[in-house]
């Protein structure tokens, strides 16, 4: 058995089917350099001890991505599991493309089109959301390192996940959100950050978990939409949910229904570690019980 600590994972995100958890993240030791291997997947019964991982998908040679596997996220939809991810190769744009399978482990493959995401835009993170109407969306960030970028916006999937249909539609934009501050790349550009987008369906809002760089560090913060609609429009809580350099995380509920955030923290490689921290949904707010940080 394998203990939290000892799981290198960035962006992790928690599937709860029968009696076990199963956990899956950006896995690669090293994510931001050489090729990007696949994902694998951490099992549990406790949250506290996993099994060995289990590789769920390793790209062959036609697959388009060849770096930066990130943010795999599982989620089972018209009795099928898809699972949605970011890629990147050699003079092609970052993509959210979508993956299929018959079960949690996999094994996944590549499903319609090559990406659902702007072909003509840097975009990360894509995450699913089904609307009152059943309809499904993916949201996404367009990355900040582009002009026009430092954004999250929506768009609408085909039935079946096999590719997108219409135009993007801004959600917002981290620049006028108050907790987010002004950084530079490494190319030299400067904007706000955009990550890991997550909704979540609470007693009273659908609430958007996002992430962004603070004066403090990395951090996770809410949104939500006056409507109810993932069209909003969406107003911003002033300060982040969750400091201490951590963030890209979800929500998710245990077995006896008690809701958890999950983040990686620290936000830094190769010391990056998932956490679950205790959330309470107030209806108008949610706050957080401890840190996680101390658990398992």
């Amino acid at each position: 058995m394998i203990s939290r600590q000892d799981i290198q994972m960035r962006d992790p995100f928690v599937y709860l089917q029968g009696d076990t958890y199963y956990l899956y993240g950006t896995t690669d030791a090293d994510c931001w350099r050489g090729n990007g291997g696949g994902f694998s997947v951490y099992t549990s019964r406790d949250l506290i001890s996993f099994d060995p991982p289990v590789e769920v998908f390793k790209a062959n040679n036609g697959f388009w991505g060849r770096e930066n596997f990130w943010a795999p996220e599982m989620y089972r939809y018209q009795d099928v599991y898809y699972l949605f991810a970011s890629f990147k190769a050699p003079g092609t744009r970052r993509a959210t493309s979508i993956l299929k399978a018959d079960h949690p482990l996999g094994p996944f493959v590549p499903w319609g089109e090559r990406a659902v995401t702007p072909e003509e835009w840097e975009c990360l993170d894509g995450t699913l959301y089904i609307d009152r109407e059943g309809k499904p969306w993916i949201v996404f960030c367009h990355e900040w390192v582009q002009e026009g970028g430092g954004t999250i916006c929506a768009r609408r999937l085909k039935e079946d996940l096999s590719g997108a249909q219409g135009e993007p539609i801004l959600l917002l934009s981290a620049q006028i959100v108050p907790w987010t501050a002004r950084v530079r790349h490494s190319s030299g550009v400067y904007g706000h950050v955009t990550d890991g987008p997550y909704l979540y369906q609470g007693k009273s809002r659908l609430w958007m978990l996002w992430s962004s760089l603070t004066d403090e560090g990395y951090a996770a913060g809410l949104s939500w939409s006056e409507t109810g609609l993932v069209t909003g429009p969406w107003q911003h809580m002033e300060q982040p949910l969750c400091r201490g350099d951590g963030g890209h995380g979800m929500f998710f509920h245990d077995k006896q229904g008690l809701l958890y955030l999950t983040v990686h923290s620290p936000n830094k490689t190769p010391l990056e570690r998932p956490v679950f921290i205790r959330a309470e949904d107030q209806g108008d707010r949610i706050t957080l019980i401890g840190d996680g940080r101390e658990e398992g």
